[in-house]
């Protein structure tokens, strides 16, 4: 599953890695939520890519309510094309979500303890995503978007049984390009050997903590042992 990750690389950074024309005008942000506007690459007709913001929660085209979002924040890789929510995006509609890291919570005694993910070089990665264009009986237009998963890989397990789909850069132009509809040998989880994790404050629990300390890295906390702006986690970050 992925319930949180963070941004924060250079703009120019971002527009460099993922073959933009121009740096993005984003900000660095440190605990992105279900619900919230994220920052997705994607093909244009014309074959450029742009960034645009999109909210992360997949609406499919046919959906009556737009709430149904919040329980499409993830998407198996392994039932992509057998999903009406999901068929058409995976074969028109694939995108790239840029990130630094991601989160996830490994279940301890008395509660669970966040990890933070990320590349061992520490450079910015690509999390597979699928988007949808939703729109309302009164003409609102609402752009949408959900994270792939596949099984966690060696590393990740110990934390949790699934992660997002990562996409290495040499195959960025595939899962852009509409022309390619099979890409079914890249719905496989990344190299445990390329990727590292250390614990995090439980401060990312609640949505409103979103500055740099929440990526460092400390020492587990003690069962039982939570402060008063320590939230659970999230039931948006059970999702998947």
């Amino acid at each position: 599953m992925c319930g949180r990750f963070e941004l924060h690389t250079n703009p120019a950074a971002i527009a460099l890695a993922f073959g933009l024309a121009h740096p993005p005008a984003i900000a660095p942000r440190y605990n992105i939520a279900p619900m919230q506007d994220v920052p997705v690459i994607r093909a244009t007709r014309s074959g450029e890519r742009e960034l645009a913001q999109v909210r992360w929660g997949l609406v499919p085209r046919w959906a009556k309510d737009p709430s149904i979002g919040a329980r499409m924040i993830n998407a198996r890789a392994e039932t992509l094309e057998a999903k009406p929510a999901f068929r058409n995006a995976l074969k028109w509609h694939r995108c790239l979500l840029p990130a630094d890291g991601f989160y996830e919570w490994k279940a301890v005694a008395g509660g669970k303890q966040p990890y933070r993910i990320a590349m061992k070089d520490g450079a910015v990665f690509a999390l597979a995503a699928l988007t949808e264009r939703w729109l309302s009986p009164e003409g609102e237009v609402l752009d949408t978007c959900t994270i792939v998963t596949t099984p966690a890989n060696p590393l990740i397990r110990p934390l949790h049984d699934r992660m997002p789909l990562v996409i290495a850069p040499e195959d960025y132009a595939r899962w852009l390009d509409r022309s390619v509809e099979n890409v079914t040998d890249l719905l496989s989880p990344y190299p445990a050997a390329a990727m590292t994790f250390h614990p995090v404050s439980t401060r990312v629990n609640a949505v409103k903590n979103d500055d740099p300390s929440i990526i460092e890295a400390v020492d587990p906390a003690p069962a039982n042992e939570t402060s008063a702006e320590e939230e659970p986690m999230p039931e948006q970050a059970k999702l998947f």
